[in-house]
């Protein structure tokens, strides 16, 4: 395993009992090490090496700091996915969907004003998580929506457990989730 990956597993932690309702994930040791903060854009790009990205697609709030990284090391823009935001404006477009249930059972509203993606884009999409996948699809939607093209996922941890949905997604990962225990 990689020194990058090797990082993720050790500044990781899991919160609570897994009998907890609250049992959740705790990635902001990643975010403290600065090695990981220096080559982490590096390694999710590298998921896609050779795809031809024009643009970096991220959700609100991890998937817009991976993807600034990301794009940073491709050389490309970021387009943010904001989830239950508005329109700044009447005259302020935005494509907007929503999304299925995700890891927390809520339904969003997931845009994007649509300056920020446009027909011929190839766009990668970029997270720290996937479990349900429902945000993913959301962000495909929008990709879809704007006329660009979908390259993929490239996500630090994989906890997807639909594999017909991973490859619809083409979805790539750092690690799986089982790494994480």
């Amino acid at each position: 395993m990689d020194i990058v990956r090797e990082r993720l597993r050790s500044t990781f932690r899991w919160v609570g009992d897994r009998t907890d309702r609250g049992f959740q994930a705790d990635v902001t040791g990643w975010w403290r090490d600065p090695l990981v903060v220096e080559r982490i854009g590096r390694s999710l790009a590298g998921l896609f090496d050779g795809e031809q990205v024009n643009v970096v697609v991220g959700p609100e709030s991890r998937g817009s700091l991976l993807g600034a990284l990301v794009a940073r090391e491709l050389g490309v823009g970021l387009a943010e996915v904001r989830k239950d935001g508005e329109p700044l404006a009447d005259s302020d477009r935005w494509w907007e969907v929503s999304s299925g249930p995700d890891y927390r059972d809520r339904h969003l509203r997931m845009g994007l004003r649509r300056s920020m993606l446009r027909a011929g884009d190839r766009a990668l999409f970029v997270d720290d998580w996937i479990d349900t996948g429902a945000q993913t699809a959301a962000c495909h939607a929008l990709v879809e929506m704007s006329g660009a093209r979908w390259v993929g996922a490239a996500v630090v941890v994989d906890a997807f457990d639909r594999p017909d949905l991973r490859r619809a997604l083409r979805v790539r990962s750092l690690l799986h989730v089982r790494d994480l225990r």
